[in-house]
């Protein structure tokens, strides 16, 4: 990854077609200028493929931004159904009408089941939504925000406006380093440790902070006391939920005393998400102390998350349910699991 975005421009052609075209991670933009068939409206769409025989599109209104770091590729789509959509190696991650579901959801239950949180150290989350929501929390002193592209953070920074003052917040402190190494190499523990990652692709260096060692090994033991940790675990629907989130629910049973899944449905990523919590301390899931929390302890109001929606978010269907009970795969270096597409924005 990271090969630099090349711009072809075919002047031979009547249609005046100029393509940019990502090769390592097969995904291009294109736009066709030839004019449209019937004086029909010319449309530019968004294509993931989600599996090989399943596609996620939608209408653009235009690319605002693109560019390319040594380890992925990064743009912002203006699109019609979702507003800004920030994209990096062609999967989308979040999109501004609706990513408060995924950052509630990610941040707010292992904060609010925590008894007094002061600490939080977040792997990933270059995007500042995840660090954007912590900060919400009156009793958090600091948050380690650890991500290795410092292009991601800087295009970031730059171009999604609602997270600029949690990236200005004192309490934040920036780190650009792999996260598997910084979070072993620190001395200080904390409180909430917070998995924002990408999710597990093959040829991918993220799949190792979904294994039992790394877990085991360099999770556990930098949480404090009563400390409780949070992984996005990608898709949960009743067809897409053995991909990959009830092997990480699994794996982290078999580390952690007290595991709880819970999912919600995100429109634009055209599926019901998981996130797992762990930790060695029970979980206190009370929805009326839930809300008194939220009231206590959050500046300014969550958009998603109240006591009854997040109680009502551990309830998988039977389905999901059963799968989760059954599941024997455990994340290892050598034996994993990966979510399978790529992405691209091209004219319909």
């Amino acid at each position: 990854m990271g090969e630099a975005v090349e711009v072809v421009c075919d002047n031979t052609s009547t249609n005046n077609t100029t393509s940019v075209v990502a090769h390592d991670s097969m995904k291009k933009i294109i736009h066709d200028s030839s004019p449209p068939l019937d004086h029909a409206q010319k449309e530019d769409w968004y294509v993931e493929e989600i599996d090989d025989d399943l596609k996620w599109s939608f209408a653009l209104n235009r690319v605002l931004h693109r560019g390319a770091s040594k380890y992925q590729d990064i743009a912002l789509l203006d699109t019609k159904p979702f507003g800004k959509v920030l994209v990096i190696d062609g999967k989308m991650q979040s999109a501004e009408i609706d990513e408060f579901i995924y950052h509630e959801c990610l941040t707010h239950p292992s904060l609010l089941c925590h008894p007094n949180p002061k600490s939080a150290f977040i792997m990933g989350g270059g995007e500042g939504s995840t660090a954007r929501e912590i900060l919400k929390h009156k009793t958090i002193d600091r948050v380690v925000m650890c991500d290795i592209d410092q292009e991601v953070v800087d295009f970031c920074r730059k171009y999604l406006t609602i997270n600029k003052e949690a990236f200005n917040s004192n309490r934040l402190c920036l780190v650009i380093n792999d996260a598997k190494l910084e979070l072993e190499t620190r001395e200080e523990k904390y409180d909430i440790i917070v998995g924002d990652l990408a999710d597990p692709m093959e040829g991918g260096p993220c799949y190792q902070l979904y294994t039992i060692s790394f877990y085991e090994n360099i999770v556990k033991p930098k949480l404090n006391q009563k400390g409780i940790f949070v992984t996005q675990a990608g898709p949960a629907g009743v067809l897409s939920h053995k991909g990959v989130f009830s092997s990480i629910y699994n794996t982290l049973k078999q580390v952690f005393k007290y595991v709880v899944a819970y999912t919600a449905h995100v429109p634009s990523y055209a599926d019901t998400w998981g996130w797992v919590m762990a930790s060695d301390e029970p979980f206190e899931l009370n929805a009326q102390q839930i809300d008194e929390k939220i009231n206590e302890r959050i500046e300014g109001e969550l958009l998603y998350l109240n006591g009854d929606s997040l109680i009502s978010s551990t309830t998988m269907n039977k389905s999901v349910h059963q799968s989760l009970l059954k599941e024997t795969h455990v994340y290892t270096e050598n034996d994993a699991r990966f979510l399978h597409g790529f992405g691209r924005a091209c004219c319909a």
